[in-house]
């Protein structure tokens, strides 16, 4: 196994595996969909219910509990040799019990460069680096290809009871730049800040994105905000959740779509 990795991977191994792992556990959903990609999905043992692609690549594979509350017991007893985790999706309590079963990775990238980043470190932990640095060629290329930051000034709703929306240092605040848009600064500090219907209805945004998860937004939350606001319909967008916060393999097909213009579309 080489030893270079990215310097800026985010990466957390609290230990590294001694060779090519052939069991691996994944405690989250868009590892899972990466490791499938990278073409090690047959060495797959243990996955999270929340793990949803490919459908038909996990139908036999070990549900291991969710990304918050993981079978420990159940993860031992599939004697993987590496898990895969990440530091904002699972928690830190887990990662360390888990330490003592197997190696474990534990990414948190904040940025596309460090998503990518981390993508090489996982295809050189599986013995796939060739294929994530292929996967990290094409992001680049697509990347090159899109408009810069700007745009219209987006607010990306996440939750309901209360009203969350993202901070500009995460993941999806970084997407939401990739696909050639601004997210709205809401004067709330925090990653995933809470916002009152008076903090809410003050903003102005040009575009409200809904984002498809992880709250199911419905044509009656449309028309709740449009009541607490006071913004008109046409400024009312769904948007494709997993697209805009999956790191892996999956930026792959949001880039994509950031160039169709197909992340988003008029909600309901």
């Amino acid at each position: 196994m080489k030893n270079a990795l990215p310097e800026n991977a985010t990466h957390l191994p609290l230990s590294r595996p001694e060779r090519v792992p052939r069991r691996i556990v994944s405690l989250v959903p868009s590892s899972t969909e990466s490791l499938w990609d990278l073409g090690v999905g047959d060495r797959i043992v243990g996955c999270t219910r929340y793990c949803v692609h490919p459908a038909e690549g996990l139908e036999d594979v070990e549900r291991v509990g969710g990304t918050k509350d993981p079978k420990l017991d159940r993860i031992a007893a599939l004697q993987p040799d590496l898990i895969v985790m990440n530091r904002e999706e699972n928690l830190a309590a887990h990662a360390e019990a888990l330490s003592e079963v197997a190696p474990v990775l534990a990414p948190h990238p904040r940025t596309v460069a460090e998503a990518l980043a981390d993508l090489l470190v996982l295809g050189t932990f599986v013995g796939r680096e060739e294929a994530a640095a292929e996967m990290v060629r094409q992001a680049h290329t697509l990347l090159e290809a899109l408009p810069p930051a700007g745009g219209r000034r987006i607010l990306y709703l996440i939750w309901r009871k209360p009203w969350m929306t993202i901070g500009p240092s995460t993941f999806i605040a970084e997407m939401i730049r990739a696909s050639g848009h601004t997210p709205l600064q809401v004067g709330v500090p925090g990653d995933y800040p809470a916002l009152t219907p008076e903090a809410l209805a003050a903003l102005r945004p040009d575009e409200v994105w809904l984002s498809t998860e992880p709250f199911p937004f419905a044509r009656k939350h449309v028309d709740e905000l449009m009541e607490l606001t006071g913004w008109p319909e046409e400024r009312f967008r769904m948007a494709d959740g997993e697209l805009f916060s999956w790191h892996g393999s999956r930026m792959l097909r949001a880039l994509r779509a950031f160039s169709a213009g197909s992340a988003t579309w008029p909600a309901p």
